[in-house]
């Protein structure tokens, strides 16, 4: 069995596209908008298993966010 913390996580959104920073926060992987911004802009954010460093990407459903080890997913309602 795998631990929840290291399985991708999807997180549900309205529409697309949404910006990484803004994704991170309402996934609960930043506890804010301005922790995300620092963590891209550090590096250390990936999107689909490429490191991102453009704090307002633009995610599409199925993009795959990691942070911290921890994945979440775009999903659209």
């Amino acid at each position: 069995m795998s631990s929840p913390a290291s399985a991708p996580r999807q997180v549900t959104v309205r529409a697309v596209p949404i910006e990484l920073c803004q994704f991170l926060k309402f996934g609960g992987l930043a506890d804010s908008g301005g922790a995300a911004k620092q963590a891209v802009a550090e590096g250390r954010v990936t999107v689909n298993g490429e490191p991102e460093s453009r704090k307002r990407r633009q995610l599409a459903a199925g993009d795959a966010v990691t942070f911290a080890g921890r994945t979440i997913v775009v999903h659209l309602s």
